[in-house]
């Protein structure tokens, strides 16, 4: 038999070698196989669903700036090319961020902090800082000008779930977890009120309680802090002149001077009910030629309404809707604390500006300038929702190699 192996080896002199081959194809399919395997499905939700909603808010941002940008005197593309800029920067990012590991973020934690801290600092105490309509929230350097407030709540939201996964084992302990994450807070907090941008303030406050119930800090604790914040954000509204204006014209719409504060209000709900149920048409709003004051930011919601109608209308708060769905998938599905903490962070950032922009708009919430994530005109607010996204992004390509090192124990 040793013989006949032989002889056969003989024959076939490149038998071996062509069965080596053979096995190194099928290695090489299967590592590339590897390379390619389909990430979790929540992973391919939240990033097809930005992407839409990224490509809708440029639409939107074209059709309702292209008016007021002729009667500035600039191109009729410039807005719109500004913020097409903005998205070529920010999905980008957002796809760089995705790949990024969580322990970069949770080693850089506390410098992020500190430095977004800083450019605000740089904002409110320094000739950078730049304000609009008495908000002093945008720093100008050179011929750059952005918001630092936007980049805090990056920030913020990841010292957060750095620091409360750290105190796992002691979040029922009010001074060993709440009370120093709430000190570390009020700083950037305090910084951005300072700039006398209350909307803003809300908007990281939401982000902060977010955050901590995700985290499993005890519920009667987060009522506690909430009713203190409550009342400190009460006592701020009524700190301001133009506040106060505001917001007696949100409890008095009727007596509401009709051009003076209570006009945007009015404007926008006169475009809304213009729009109907099918809209007057994609590019033939009346409210945007320079009626309605923040067409492509703030209000951006009722020039969608007027112009495609309650169809319209109803398609972006689904599309906010299904963004929410797909965030707590992602909590639910998160693998580490950090992971959790984060993701519900930015799911109540998001999900909260839209509800409180939405509700501005429709005369149910008192003016505070919080443009529609993703949707409205705004440089450095796109790139910071599309970062934070990138982050979450990368919290959902970890839950497939967490189920397999799962299946392997």
């Amino acid at each position: 038999m040793t013989t006949e192996a032989n002889r056969e080896q003989s024959a076939h002199p490149y038998a071996d070698g062509a069965e080596r081959a053979r096995a190194a194809m099928h290695s090489a399919r299967i590592s590339l196989g590897r390379a390619f395997e389909a990430e979790s499905s929540n992973y391919f939700l939240l990033l097809g669903l930005t992407l839409f909603m990224v490509c809708f808010g440029l639409l939107m941002v074209l059709s309702s700036s292209y008016v007021h940008a002729h009667a500035d005197g600039s191109s009729f593309l410039s807005n719109f090319l500004s913020q097409g800029s903005y998205a070529l920067i920010g999905v980008p990012l957002m796809l760089f961020v995705s790949r990024i590991p969580q322990r970069f973020w949770e080693r850089w934690a506390w410098i992020g902090l500190v430095a977004t801290s800083a450019l605000q600092l740089l904002v409110v105490f320094t000739p950078l800082g730049y304000g609009i309509n008495n908000n002093v929230n945008w720093l100008r350097l050179g011929p750059v000008m952005f918001q630092p407030s936007e980049l805090i709540k990056i920030a913020l939201v990841i010292w957060l779930g750095m620091f409360l996964a750290k105190k796992e084992a002691r979040l029922k302990e009010f001074r060993f977890a709440l009370l120093p994450a709430l000190i570390v807070a009020l700083v950037p907090l305090a910084l951005v009120m300072k700039g006398e941008d209350l909307g803003t303030v809300m908007i990281m406050g939401l982000l902060i309680m977010g955050a901590l119930f995700f985290a499993g800090i005890p519920v009667w604790q987060l009522l506690v802090v909430g009713a203190v914040a409550g009342a400190g954000a009460f006592a701020l509204a009524f700190s301001s002149q133009n506040r106060v204006h505001r917001i007696m014209a949100f409890l008095h719409p009727d007596a509401a001077d009709p051009n003076g504060t209570g006009y945007q209000v009015l404007q926008g709900k006169w475009g809304m009910a213009n729009g109907g149920i099918f809209g007057v048409g994609l590019g033939n709003s009346q409210s945007k030629w320079n009626w309605l004051p923040a067409s492509s930011t703030d209000f951006i919601f009722a020039i969608t309404a007027e112009e495609l109608g309650l169809i319209g209308a109803v398609l972006v708060l689904l599309l906010f809707v299904a963004l929410a769905f797909v965030l707590m998938r992602i909590v639910r599905a998160a693998p580490t604390t950090f992971a959790r903490v984060v993701t519900g962070g930015v799911l109540v950032w998001l999900i909260g500006q839209a509800m409180v922009n939405v509700a501005v708009v429709l005369g149910l919430f008192p003016v505070l300038g919080v443009p529609l994530p993703l949707i409205s005109s705004g440089g450095t607010a796109l790139i910071s929702t599309l970062a934070a996204l990138g982050i979450v992004l990368s919290f959902a390509r970890q839950e497939r190699s967490a189920a397999r090192a799962s299946l392997k124990r």
